[in-house]
């Protein structure tokens, strides 16, 4: 999101039971795609329910067992959808069973957000918005 939607979106991520390390799985698929790793960390989701955490306008949980939480109470009130893919670090097999998961979990969220940029954000109204958005977590 960083990468395909600038300058308009600034995309920040964190989960609900942080590792404490980026798996260096996802930091090659990453890098396989060219995309900026620096400045990466693991972190709770949490950092973006206080008081003085950046400004969200859109929150998508992306991770199976998201859906099932709890998630905190977002500042400001951003539109919320749930973008289940299988936690890729769940995965317990071969090198590259492990690397196909984290592949095909890269490859279903770049698709949804190309749908998302795509959307006219700035010509429908939050409804509308919310229903595309979880639309295209079906997808």
């Amino acid at each position: 999101m960083n990468f395909k939607g600038r300058p308009t979106f600034t995309a920040y991520s964190g989960g609900s039971h942080p590792s404490g390390a980026v798996r260096p799985e996802a930091i090659a698929e990453l890098e396989s795609a060219h995309l900026p790793t620096g400045g990466l960390r693991s972190k709770s989701w949490d950092e973006f329910a206080k008081p003085d955490a950046p400004k969200i306008d859109f929150v998508f949980t992306v991770c199976d067992d998201a859906a099932k939480e709890v998630c905190p109470i977002w500042p400001g009130h951003p539109l919320t959808a749930h973008w289940g893919v299988p936690d890729p670090a769940a995965v317990h097999g071969t090198p590259e069973e492990v690397k196909r998961a984290y592949r095909d979990a890269f490859l279903t969220l770049e698709r949804r957000i190309v749908l998302f940029l795509s959307l006219p954000l700035a010509t429908i109204d939050k409804l509308a918005i919310k229903r595309e958005i979880d639309n295209i977590g079906h997808q």
